[in-house]
């Protein structure tokens, strides 16, 4: 047997398995040797990490909660109308997501045109208290004074000629979150969509009468007028009445009593009108085109003039129906065939 070379060693593999239950008790030694620091880092989050989550965090969620609601506006009735005061009634709902158990301190808020720069508020309106459920119905009937007269009637006069337009309501008030006894400072804002009047467009006059031989400065045209309100808004005018005019000529008044607008086309109220000169009216209705194309049908144009409600001048209404023109057609041979029994013609037949 040859003897093997003295400087050539045999090769091994070594494989170590190390095994998991002393790095445990390692482990454990480790936290019984260091518990102190392990208590102070426990200490640190108690002082420092829960305050800043209840200071900042809960304030932040509570308000994102609150921006991301949704109100809705179902109707506004304003009755009882003075000159510096009237009654409003407020119903809407407030969509949410639920998910933060919440009470919403009662708060009074402004309400103001959000495409006015200026942001002038019209009214004041008390919230009640509220909560941060998935739907809940909000109605408010409140005596809202006239603090500035002015805006309000820029508000009316917005609502009489805007087929839609944009409110803000807004206000600071305090938030309770379920489980947390600080209340936290809100923002309430939010901006609607408001449908307008759209200039009372479509208003008809119908059953018209004329009495030709009433005195002179009396009402001699009666008829029945109904007026839509495309708007969520209700309210009570009073005895208003109008500047009248054909083709430009201001040719009397018109008188509508105790009138009242709620939303929808059932507004129909008797009208009276004292027409200063009906031999102008009659003579157009027998001129072409008037007396053929037309059928004795003429364009009368309205503005406002007053409005007055329990004794008292509404000048918030009366600017803003004073601030355009409304044509309504008026079918004048109709008129005079209702009330006299002849039928105009054209003059040149």
């Amino acid at each position: 047997m040859d003897k093997q070379p003295e400087d050539k060693q045999p090769e091994y593999t070594q494989t170590e398995n190390v095994a998991e239950k002393p790095r445990k008790r390692g482990c454990a030694g480790h936290c019984l040797k260091f518990w102190w620091a392990y208590l102070i880092a426990v200490i640190v989050i108690v002082v420092i990490v829960v305050p800043v989550v209840i200071l900042v965090g809960v304030p932040k969620i509570a308000q994102q909660k609150l921006d991301h609601a949704e109100l809705i506006l179902d109707s506004i009735v304003m009755t009882n109308a003075r000159a510096q005061n009237f009654t409003m009634s407020i119903n809407t709902e407030i969509k949410s997501d639920g998910k933060v158990k919440a009470t919403i301190e009662p708060f009074e808020g402004v309400m103001y045109l959000e495409d006015l720069p200026e942001h002038k508020p019209f009214a004041k309106v008390h919230f009640p208290e509220t909560t941060s459920a998935k739907s809940q119905i909000i109605n408010i009937t409140q005596f809202t004074m006239i603090d500035d007269l002015d805006a309000f009637t820029t508000f009316n006069t917005w609502l009489l000629h805007n087929e839609t337009f944009r409110v803000t309501v807004e206000g600071d008030t305090k938030v309770h979150v379920k489980g947390i006894a600080r209340a936290y400072g809100v923002t309430f804002k939010k901006t609607i969509d408001m449908p307008g009047l759209r200039m009372l467009d479509g208003t008809t006059v119908t059953n018209t009468t004329v009495n030709a031989t009433a005195p002179k400065g009396q009402n001699n045209f009666f008829g029945t007028v109904r007026i839509p309100n495309y708007s969520k808004v209700a309210f009570e005018l009073g005895n208003t009445s109008f500047h009248n005019y054909l083709l430009d000529k201001e040719i009397g008044t018109v008188y509508l009593d105790n009138l009242s607008l709620k939303p929808g086309n059932d507004n129909v109220y008797p009208m009276r009108a004292t027409i200063d000169d009906l031999g102008y009216v009659t003579g157009l209705a027998v001129q072409k085109p008037y007396c053929d194309k037309l059928n004795g049908v003429l364009p009368f144009k309205l503005r406002g003039k007053s409005v007055i409600n329990h004794g008292e001048s509404l000048s918030y209404f009366a600017d803003a129906l004073a601030s355009g023109n409304q044509t309504v057609q008026i079918d004048i041979r109709g008129t005079v065939k209702r009330s006299m029994g002849f039928t105009l013609g054209c003059t040149d037949e």
